[in-house]
């Protein structure tokens, strides 16, 4: 699948619901409304439709959520989904968690095919991180990243950076994921959806954390490249990789390869856009032709544009979009 601007589309990102038991401020309103049960694709449709999506040339899948493992009988599209990997048309299936449920889920997770994950984490002190996630339980959170390393799977932590909250911990999570053998991503809070909070107040550019790290650590550029944004550098005094996620301060629009499906059947192709493309409609009335689903895919990849409507700065705070992370899963 190649877009209007000669991008490969080989990556989706599948939010499998949009309920999460964690509230994150940066994320979501204390007092979320949820989608109906009815308005959601089946395991069975999403699973139809991602096999379409690697059948057009996908070949990573990610499933996010809110928090994708509180779907009940969520497993069970992993276990599909893995089963593409060794047939060789699938190269990788991952997800992304805040670690609730990895103590239970983790060695599921690695017999399904998976062998990555990545996991947020804003803070690593309790209380703040209570703060942070409103309903978040730091040691339930430890004890999954445990039980997934036991399990064989690859971690990654996702740090958001926050102005007031979380900047003069970056170089502590930095170590403590080095130190545990994981790789360490930093996010710019992006303005999607209104929360309880001025989004101006949080934005922490990554320009100004890079150059703090620069004063107390060597970082060098790095070649590692996951097929997500992150763009890496290994840290000297660590051993560890770091990566930067800025769609804010340094877009990375131009070697975008990703489109998003949330748990609805809606195909957002830019997260920062609100163009769009109904799926579930599309498979319920073509119930035996996935011509028809493939052809709609088709349509969908030649509407991607160019680039992504984030705004946000010190004097000015703009919602790009009115959708909330949760439901779009990142």
């Amino acid at each position: 699948m190649i877009d209007p601007f000669g991008r490969s589309i080989t990556y989706l990102r599948v939010s499998v619901t949009d309920r999460c038991d964690f509230r994150c401020t940066y994320c979501m309103a204390e007092n979320m409304t949820f989608l109906p049960k009815r308005d959601l694709l089946t395991l069975e449709e999403l699973e139809r439709l991602c096999n379409a999506f690697i059948d057009k040339g996908v070949r990573k899948i990610r499933l996010t959520g809110g928090e994708p493992l509180v779907r009940k009988n969520v497993m069970q599209l992993f276990r599909a989904l893995g089963q593409r990997i060794p047939q060789g048309a699938l190269d990788e299936l991952t997800l992304t968690s805040n670690g609730s449920q990895l103590e239970r889920y983790a060695p599921e997770l690695f017999e399904a095919g998976v062998r990555r994950v990545n996991v947020s984490l804003d803070t690593l002190d309790p209380d703040k991180f209570r703060a942070i996630t409103r309903w978040g339980d730091f040691n339930k959170v430890m004890a999954g990243l445990e039980a997934a390393r036991k399990a064989g799977l690859k971690i990654k932590l996702n740090t958001v950076a926050l102005s007031g909250f979380n900047e003069h911990e970056i170089p502590e999570l930095m170590r403590f994921a080095h130190g545990e053998g994981m790789d360490i991503s930093l996010i710019e809070a992006m303005p999607l959806g209104e929360i309880d909070e001025d989004r101006s107040s949080q934005y922490l550019p990554l320009s100004k954390v890079r150059r703090d790290l620069e004063e107390r650590f060597t970082l060098k550029e790095s070649g590692h490249a996951t097929g997500g944004p992150s763009r890496y550098v290994n840290v000297e005094e660590t051993g560890g990789r770091l990566g930067f996620i800025t769609p804010l301060s340094h877009n990375f629009c131009a070697s975008c390869n990703r489109v998003r499906l949330t748990c609805t059947g809606t195909l957002f192709m830019c997260l920062g856009q609100d163009d769009k493309a109904d799926f579930r409609e599309c498979l319920r009335n073509n119930p035996d032709d996935d011509n028809a689903v493939h052809a709609a895919i088709d349509a969908a990849i030649a509407r991607k544009p160019k680039e992504h409507n984030f705004e946000l700065d010190e004097t000015k705070s703009r919602v790009a979009v009115a959708r909330h992370m949760s439901m779009t899963g990142g």
